[in-house]
């Protein structure tokens, strides 16, 4: 294990990192003390000194043992030398917290309150006896429900081929992908417009609480072998909400990629959900609109496909994209002055009137046009610059060629975008103060 800039970690050089500071963390007095005491060559004290101040002016933060466990899992390349960084562990402290985060919401979700207390031991008991009267009702599962379970299944299959191979980092790479981004970041806002539905069954809400607890408990089990303290206490709280009553989860069986079949129908079916959402968060970040204002939102060359997942998905758009409202463009209509982004033959438009001082954004829009020609035009002077084509290294060269390219698609994005706004503001009656 190497210092993160490919030295060799030694007390000579005063760079060791204890992994005791990192799980505990250590202020910078007693870092510098243990930095600089029996040195072999005290005369590096002082320049030892001044690195690790500039380096932990504050010391190292605690980061908990299962930050540092899946910190080293990730970096178990075939390669015989790591290269230690501390942002590392910091990001695997944030994915800590994420993951108690959503078992947080998961337990509130269901009725337990997060402590073992007697006033909500009838409520416990009474949601789980309800999620046994429910748990053969797959026909209640939600698109989403079925999704989650389809891309769970395909993150065990990576995992199970990864431990094969012992490639611990593909397999801590998958669990963290599906953690973080498919259950945290989607299934949970995906599952919250069902529980706050009026008109929902209680049947679909008790077979999509039911889900949340079994996907948070056999995740925990798929975990445990690289973060074994946060899995054990989250274990321990779901476990017995999920119908599970095994005394700790070290004991328990790991998942298996089969019992989380693929579904194809919902993976099709999410992934086309996600892209609009995506589409409409693209725009609302270019045009700088809040996200808590509600947008109207227009589809145009939808299919017959994009009509049927939009009658049954409307209510997912709505809520994750904070949508108003949400009409179908038909064929040959005039569209209005619009954002848009397109996802293969469809067009996501966001009509512009009333959401944005168009005077105001034409002016950032051009100054931020004038700094990527900018930017744009010392990119390629370096590259038609024959010394540095023949001489630089070929990684550099081509890192060059790649941010010319970045450059050229963001400066035609943005001079299409002001294009739309300048036709906003040559409309006839336009007045600006109205947005």
């Amino acid at each position: 294990i190497l210092y993160e800039f490919g030295e060799k970690m030694s007390k000579s050089k005063g760079n060791v990192i204890d992994p005791l500071d990192i799980v505990d963390g250590i202020d910078l007095e007693a870092l510098l003390a243990k930095r600089t005491t029996g040195l072999m060559q005290p005369q590096l004290k002082p320049a030892i000194e001044k690195h690790t101040r500039r380096q932990f002016p504050e010391g190292i933060a605690a980061h908990g043992t299962d930050a540092l466990r899946f910190t080293l899992a990730a970096l178990a390349t075939p390669t015989r030398e790591i290269r230690f960084d501390l942002a590392r562990v910091e990001g695997y402290r944030n994915f800590c917290n994420k993951l108690w985060n959503a078992a947080r919401f998961v337990a509130l979700t269901v009725g337990e309150s997060g402590t073992a207390g007697a006033s909500n031991a009838a409520t416990a008991a009474a949601a789980e006896a309800a999620e046994r009267a429910d748990r053969g009702a797959l026909s209640e599962l939600t698109i989403a429900d079925r999704w989650i379970r389809s891309r769970f299944g395909r993150a065990l299959g990576e995992v199970e081929a990864a431990l094969r191979e012992y490639r611990f980092d593909y397999a801590a790479n998958a669990l963290y992908e599906f953690t973080w981004y498919e259950l945290c970041d989607w299934y949970v806002e995906l599952v919250k417009p069902l529980l706050a539905s009026d008109t929902a069954s209680p049947a679909a809400k008790r077979a999509t609480r039911r889900n949340l607890l079994e996907m948070m408990e056999v995740l925990q089990r798929a975990l445990h072998p690289i973060m074994p303290f946060i899995t054990e206490e989250i274990w321990r709280r779901v476990a017995p909400l999920a119908g599970r009553d095994g005394p700790t989860v070290m004991l328990e069986p790991y998942p298996r990629a089969e019992e989380f079949p693929a579904d194809a129908e919902a993976d099709r079916d999410v992934a086309w959900i996600k892209s609009i959402v995506l589409a409409v968060r693209q725009i609302r970040g270019e045009m700088k609109i809040p996200g808590s204002r509600g947008v109207p939102v227009l589809l145009r060359g939808a299919s017959k496909l994009d009509r049927e997942n939009l009658a049954r998905h409307r209510h997912y758009l709505e809520r994750l994209a904070g949508i108003d409202s949400l009409a179908l463009l038909e064929s040959g209509a005039e569209a209005p002055e619009a954002a848009t982004a397109l996802i293969g033959e469809l067009a996501v438009l966001v009509p512009m009137a009333g959401l944005i001082d168009a005077a105001a954004e034409a002016d950032r829009l051009d100054k931020h046009i004038a700094r990527t020609r900018q930017d744009l035009g010392k990119v390629r002077g370096k590259l038609a610059n024959e010394n540095f084509a023949s001489h630089a290294p070929a990684e550099v060269v081509a890192a060059e060629r790649e941010r010319e390219a970045d450059l050229s698609r963001s400066l035609a994005g943005l001079e299409a975008q002001l294009a739309r706004v300048r036709r906003l503001l040559d409309r006839p009656g336009h007045d600006s103060s109205s947005a």
